[in-house]
């Protein structure tokens, strides 16, 4: 078996994963002459979806692959996030721009399953290659190539294995070990649901919270659907990979018991709803990111959680740094050592963000941090920003400076 190689190919990649990280680095590395496959074990790129946040560096990403107007014109304009009390009353009103610190222009929100149709319908545009519904199921290192086993019995050889398959990623588990020894919990599990908009909603978000646990809802413009969440504190993981849904459904059920607001609606919409996902709130830490001929970007390397708001922009930024040190180097365990001194200090950076004034304020578990979020909402109504909310998270978005990779290849005009 060969390695598989297009004509003048500087080599070839397999890309696992299909969401964002993947086809960005799919994108990059096609332009920058490799052969590229990509495997998702889904049946398509997924569509539809919750909003995602593109910020600081990452949009320095979208501007040099060429698609920024696009991303821009997508941008859903949330408006405002209230926070409500168990009758309903208001507790405080953030605007979106207050709650993300970022400026006009550098804070792009769009549903994520827009941004995954751009970026499937740009690495079509580079002639990358997709495996749908499969995904790997082993490998085994050969001199100076990867044999690979699908899950659908068909086997090939890659010159490397970009693993870009989320908080979850089974490349990780092959090449590094269990999922356990790197990551990290961060106190929460939640769930995520859809349901009429029944309360009217237009380009915002209500929350209401009680210590440990907060429900809410938001919709993107004027849609007739509103996606629904339900998270609860717990000391310790309450669920595996592979936990049954009609046990967590119980469980959240039980969690959120008495509580006020539109609770109880939600509780029956979640029962019965579809689209129900759940996981744990958490992030993923590595000492690490690459293993011999397999190295990893996105969450399935630097997980920040939700509670960071930089899950897309890490993927994106990272995605763009190693294709570019895959570029530059000739050997992989120099790129790979590369990227990651360049993109670690970044994501690191973001991660903290999560457990700084975004948890607290979204995901109070106490009733002093309920009473602290109460009082930072006070001050937000005051204009004491900067007391409020501590320090610019935009700094922390926009501390990474790209490289210029585009001698390696054309750039996207």
């Amino acid at each position: 078996m060969s390695v598989r190689r297009n004509r003048n190919s500087r080599g070839s990649v397999l890309v696992v994963g299909a969401s964002i990280a993947g086809p960005t680095v799919a994108y990059w590395l096609a332009r920058y002459g490799f052969a590229v496959t990509v495997v998702e074990r889904t049946a398509g790129v997924r569509s539809g979806g919750y909003p995602i946040d593109i910020r600081g560096t990452a949009v320095d990403v979208v501007e040099r692959m060429g698609i920024l107007p696009q991303v821009e014109a997508a941008h859903v304009h949330s408006r405002r996030t209230t926070f409500v009390d168990a009758d309903g009353e208001v507790v405080g009103v953030v605007a979106m721009e207050d709650l993300t610190g970022s400026e006009a222009g550098r804070d792009i929100e769009l549903p994520r399953g827009t941004l995954t149709d751009k970026l499937y319908a740009l690495t079509c545009s580079e002639s990358v290659s997709y495996r749908f519904n499969d995904t790997v199921e082993t490998y085994a290192p050969c001199g100076a190539g990867v044999d690979v086993q699908f899950r659908s019995g068909e086997r090939d050889r890659f010159d490397l294995i970009v693993g870009a398959d989320g908080l979850h990623s089974r490349t990780r588990q092959l090449a590094f070990g269990p999922e356990k020894q790197f990551s990290h919990y961060l106190g929460h599990c939640f769930n995520l649901f859809s349901l009429p908009n029944e309360l009217g909603l237009s380009s915002e978000a209500v929350i209401y919270s009680e210590p440990g646990r907060s429900a809410g809802a938001f919709a993107v413009g004027d849609s007739g659907t509103m996606s629904a969440f339900l998270n609860f504190a717990t000391d310790e993981p309450p669920f595996g990979a592979h936990a049954d849904l009609d046990e967590q459904r119980q469980r959240t059920e039980r969690m959120f018991a008495g509580d006020g607001w539109i609770v109880p609606r939600l509780i029956e919409a979640m029962k019965t709803a579809d689209d129900l996902y759940f996981d744990t709130v958490g992030q993923i830490r590595m000492p690490a990111w690459s293993c011999g001929r397999v190295g990893l970007v996105g969450d399935a390397a630097f997980a920040p959680s939700f509670l960071s708001g930089q899950g897309t922009s890490l993927a994106l930024v990272g995605a763009y740094v190693l294709a570019g040190e895959l570029a530059s180097n000739d050997e992989p365990a120099e790129a790979f050592a590369s990227y990651e001194g360049i993109v670690r200090p970044f994501a690191e950076a973001n991660q903290a963000l999560a457990t700084k004034a975004g948890g607290s304020l979204l995901l109070p578990r106490t009733q002093q941090e309920l009473d602290a979020r109460n009082r930072t909402l006070e001050s937000i109504a005051s204009h004491r920003m900067p007391q409020a909310l501590g320090d610019d998270p935009r700094k922390v978005h926009a501390m990474l400076q790209l490289p210029d990779y585009s001698r390696f290849g054309k750039r996207a005009s």
